[in-house]
């Protein structure tokens, strides 16, 4: 029997004339992985708004690695941008002047948590590159190491296509080849680039039978619908309705600790509507009211991949100095005029029907609630992957036409 699971590579790219600097070691940190995990949330919701901004079209990203590559860039900024920064990242209320170490050690905490019993698949590595001359200070190259786990590699930029090639080869071992060529130019002045990656390949608890799809109708809007492969399954999920905004939640659970949470704009519901309503706090309380009840449920299978150039994005958000010739990243290295040149962002996702299946999932007993029996994902939606122990958001997006990768 064919084993399908849900797989998504997803990368990240900085492309910088720039490096990261020292910090000092370590304080167990009062702060929280929670508090982290919450303003990474609403940093991730921003930058959902921003991208959704400009179009109407299918979305997604990881606001992890994101955010992940971002904090390590904080080590190497000072001044202005480092404020800039830390606003625009939504961690301002995190940093502690006495402890530069804490949102890095936050990160590697977190981390740590989500893949602690070593059975989830979640692959997030780091890397730099750098050209042979470029002179990055050593205490930085231990911190990066440290806290990220970082890879050092030496590129000769001026090799263009010989650094593409290297580059994306890497970036395509990381993410097992889901990621096959994460870019395609590259200014032969670059001194250095930054590289996040990260793998999550899940299995659903309760898999769907794939003798159940069928093809069936999606309605993008009132006057557009495309025919989809619709999974189907009866049986026990957690469900919850936000009245006020008119929505539905779905929990569709992977194994080891993962879940997507599926959100559904009622029907006469724009979508639109929804975007302006969704906030980290209200993520947590539809967590909350989930319940459990069965259900006929119906969602498409889809695949997308989406690329975003953060570096159009992010000054709108209020970090504009890491990107301009006043820049300040001194902490990184004696070499001065340094400035980010480039954010690309890279993710990819395919879900469909099966995993492995789980002991005893459909043995637990079902709490009443008043909610339909049935839900059918049969017009665009919102979905959310969150490692469930600590709510860190892993994944995000919008589905406005399955049918486009």
């Amino acid at each position: 029997m064919v084993v399908h699971k849900m797989k998504m590579g997803f990368i990240s790219i900085i492309t910088c004339m720039c490096f990261l600097a020292p910090i000092q070691q370590a304080h167990p940190p009062s702060t929280t992985i929670a508090d982290l995990s919450f303003k990474n949330m609403g940093f991730a919701i921003d930058l959902y708004k921003k991208i959704s901004s400009f179009h109407d079209k299918n979305i997604f990203f990881s606001p992890l690695s994101i955010s992940t590559s971002f904090a390590a860039l904080l080590l190497a900024s000072d001044g202005d941008t480092h404020e800039e920064m830390l606003r625009g990242l939504n961690l301002e209320r995190l940093a502690q002047a006495d402890q530069p170490e804490l949102i890095p050690k936050l990160f590697q905490l977190l981390n740590e948590n989500i893949t602690q019993n070593g059975s989830l698949t979640l692959d997030q590595g780091m890397a730099l590159f750098m050209t042979p001359q470029f002179e990055v200070e050593k205490v930085f190259e231990d911190q990066i190491k440290e806290f990220f786990n970082a890879d050092i590699k030496s590129v000769d930029f001026g090799d263009t296509k010989g650094s593409i090639n290297f580059i994306n080869e890497y970036v395509k071992l990381r993410t097992r080849d889901k990621v096959t060529e994460m870019i395609s130019t590259l200014d032969p002045v670059t001194k250095l680039m930054l590289v996040n990656t990260i793998f999550f390949q899940g299995a659903w608890q309760l898999p769907f039978n794939p003798n159940f799809t069928t093809s069936s109708p999606f309605y993008i809007n009132s006057y557009s619908v495309v025919q989809v492969p619709m999974m189907f399954m009866e049986d026990k999920f957690y469900m919850m309705e936000d009245f006020l905004i008119g929505a539905k939640g779905l929990k569709l659970p992977y194994e080891e600790g993962v879940s997507m949470l599926i959100l559904l704009p009622n029907k006469g519901t724009d979508y639109t509507v929804i975007d302006e309503e969704i906030t980290a706090a209200k993520f947590l309380s539809w967590i909350k009211k989930l319940r459990k009840t069965k259900l006929e449920v119906n969602i498409p299978k889809f695949k997308m991949e989406q690329s975003y150039s953060l570096h159009n994005l992010l000054p709108d958000m209020g970090m504009a100095s890491v990107f301009s010739n006043s820049a300040n990243l001194t902490k990184l290295s004696k070499n001065g005029g340094l400035k980010v040149s480039e954010v690309l962002h890279k993710a990819v996702i395919e879900v469909d029907e099966s995993g492995t299946t789980a002991a005893a999932a459909t043995t637990i007993g079902i709490t009443p609630y008043s909610l339909p029996r049935t839900f059918t994902v049969d017009r665009p939606f919102f979905f959310f992957i969150y490692h469930e122990d600590t709510n860190c958001m892993l994944f995000m997006g919008r589905v406005i036409d399955p049918t486009k990768n």
